[in-house]
């Protein structure tokens, strides 16, 4: 293990530490720092909330934190995947019972989920918008559909979109028995 890759494994243990909503609370921490809303921080915001956060690191390591992902070379790392790094991997048993939720929505089998696959599985007559006259089913379903989406709402979820939202599901529940059970009660699975 590198020393960038112990450097994540010390936050990552500490946000673990704060409970089930530990990386979530820093990442909301994190997006505060980033004031002109660029979904990126520099280095000198990223190491003072580093340091706010108890994880003070020497230039050495801060440096290498930065150039592993400062993807573009700009001199600021992006957020979502600084904090997507910072989520434990998912277990296999996780792993697989989102591919089955995934496929479950991607009724054409093309591997990616739109709202044409949605409206076979996921009804938005229902819905209280929807009812009142104040959206249609078709807003609701892309409504539906952008909880999955990367920050690009582009109306198409890909498996490795659809992985990332439920990372974050997964880094606040402790056991895989836990984490399946929610998706198999979601899901219908």
């Amino acid at each position: 293990m590198d020393a960038v890759d112990t450097t994540m494994e010390k936050l990552r243990a500490q946000c673990l530490s704060r409970g089930a909503s530990g990386i979530q609370g820093v990442a909301r921490f994190f997006r505060r720092l980033d004031r002109d809303g660029s979904r990126s921080l520099d280095v000198g915001e990223l190491q003072r909330g580093l340091a706010e956060l108890g994880l003070v690191l020497d230039a050495a390591e801060m440096e290498g934190v930065c150039r592993r992902w400062d993807r573009d070379g700009s001199g600021t790392l992006d957020l979502e995947e600084f904090l997507r790094a910072l989520r434990p991997p998912m277990s296999q048993a996780r792993e697989a019972v989102v591919a089955a939720a995934f496929a479950k929505l991607d009724r054409s089998g093309d591997g990616v989920v739109t709202v044409d696959d949605l409206r076979g599985v996921y009804s938005g007559r229902t819905h209280p918008k929807v009812r009142s006259g104040e959206w249609t089913e078709e807003q609701v379903l892309r409504h539906f559909l952008d909880n999955f989406d990367s920050s690009e709402k582009d109306g198409q979820v890909t498996l490795a979109e659809f992985q990332d939202y439920y990372s974050g599901v997964s880094a606040s529940m402790d056991t895989d028995e836990e984490f399946v059970a929610m998706m198999t009660s979601a899901w219908r699975l």
